[in-house]
C-alpha cells in the first residue's frame, strides 16, 4: 500500500475521481434498496448519487486538462489510511439506520481527504475545486443526518459529531485491544495450566501473554493509518488506548492465579472470562450498534474455541 503524502498530483486526482465512482455506486444501491419501502429518502440519496457523479465528472475534466487523457487506476485499498467500505450486497435486508449512518461516515472522509489535498496543492485551479467538493461533501452529511430524522440544530449535531470521533478515535481501539486480549491469551494461560497445574508457572505466561499481547496490538494499530484521511486521531495515542485494552484483556484471568490453591484459581479466572464476553458483547450492543444476541454469539463462541484449544493442548 502507499501512503497518501507519497502520492503525485496526478495520482491523488485518479484517486478523487475513484472514490466518486464508487461512493456513486454505494448511492445507488441504496437508492434501489429503499425505493420500495421509503421512496423519499430514496430519492435523497438519487440526488447525492447525481451529485457524486457530478465530482466525477468535474475531477476528471480537471484531470485531462491537466495531465492528458490516461488515467491510473488508484483505489481506495491501494492507499493508507482510507476506511473500507462495507460490501452493499452483505446489508440485506438494507435498513435506513445503516444507510445513514455509512453515508456519513462516506461523507466525512470524502470532506476529510479534499481538505487534506487542497492543503498540499500549489495549483490554484485544483485547490479551488476541492475546497469547492469538500464544502458540498460537508452540506451530504448534514444531509445523510437529517434522513428519516427530525433536523438537528447546529449544537445537536456537532455533539454528534463528538460522539462519532470518540467512537473512532477510542471506543474502536479500545473494543479490538479487549477483544484480542481477552480471548487470544486464553489458550496460552489454560494450556499452561493444565500442563503445569502450577498457579505461579501460569502467572508467569499469562503476564508474558497479556504485555506481549499489548505490545504487538499498539504497535500494529498506531501504524494502521495517521488519522488524517479517517479521522481516527492520533496514530499513538489510539495504539496506547489499544495496546492498553490488550494488557487489561490479559490480566483480568491472569490475576486469579496469584492465588497459590491452583483449583481455586482455575474456577476463579473461569469465572472472570465469563464476566470479560460478557461486558465486549455489551459495548459492542451499546457502541457498535451490534444485536446483542448476535454480539454474545460471536464473543462467547470465539472464546470458547480458543479456550477449548488451551485445554486440549495443556492436557496432551
Amino acid at each position: 500500500m502507499r501512503t497518501f503524502e507519497s502520492l503525485t498530483e496526478s495520482e491523488v486526482l485518479s484517486l478523487a475521481i475513484s472514490l466518486e465512482e464508487e461512493d456513486a455506486r454505494i448511492y445507488d444501491a441504496f437508492a434501489a434498496g429503499l425505493r420500495q419501502s421509503q421512496p423519499s429518502e430514496a430519492a435523497q440519496f438519487d440526488y447525492m448519487r447525481e451529485q457524486e457523479n457530478g465530482h466525477r465528472h468535474r475531477l476528471t475534466e480537471l484531470f485531462r486538462t491537466r495531465f492528458g487523457d490516461h488515467l491510473p487506476l488508484i483505489r481506495r485499498q491501494d492507499v493508507k489510511g482510507f476506511l473500507q467500505r462495507k460490501p452493499i450486497w452483505l446489508s440485506h435486508p438494507l435498513g435506513l439506520k445503516s444507510a445513514r449512518e455509512m453515508s456519513e461516515t462516506m461523507e466525512l472522509e470524502s470532506k476529510r481527504f479534499y481538505e487534506a489535498v487542497a492543503r498540499r496543492t500549489t495549483d490554484t485551479r485544483v485547490r479551488q475545486l476541492l475546497g469547492d467538493l469538500a464544502e458540498e461533501e460537508r452540506k451530504h452529511i448534514l444531509l445523510a443526518a437529517s434522513m428519516g430524522e427530525k433536523p438537528e440544530t447546529e449544537a445537536a449535531s456537532d455533539e454528534k459529531a463528538k460522539k462519532r470521533l470518540f467512537l473512532l478515535q477510542v471506543v474502536q481501539p479500545g473494543l479490538a485491544g479487549l477483544m484480542d486480549g481477552s480471548v487470544s491469551t486464553l489458550a496460552p494461560i489454560f494450556a499452561a495450566v493444565f500442563a503445569t497445574h502450577d498457579s505461579h508457572d501460569t502467572f508467569l505466561v499469562g503476564m508474558a501473554a497479556s504485555i506481549g499481547a499489548g505490545i504487538s496490538m499498539g504497535f500494529a494499530e498506531a501504524m494502521s493509518d495517521d488519522g488524517s484521511l479517517t479521522g481516527r486521531g492520533r496514530p499513538w495515542t489510539r495504539g496506547a488506548v489499544c495496546g492498553v485494552m490488550t494488557t487489561a484483556g490479559g490480566l483480568g484471568h491472569t490475576l486469579p492465579f496469584l492465588i497459590p490453591a491452583v483449583h481455586v484459581a482455575t474456577g476463579v479466572a473461569i469465572c472472570v472470562v465469563a464476566v470479560e464476553l460478557g461486558v465486549i458483547a455489551w459495548i459492542r450492543k451499546r457502541f457498535m450498534d451490534t444485536p446483542l444476541l448476535s454480539a454474545i454469539f460471536q464473543v462467547v463462541l470465539g472464546g470458547f474455541l480458543v479456550f477449548l484449544a488451551g485445554i486440549l493442548i495443556g492436557s496432551s
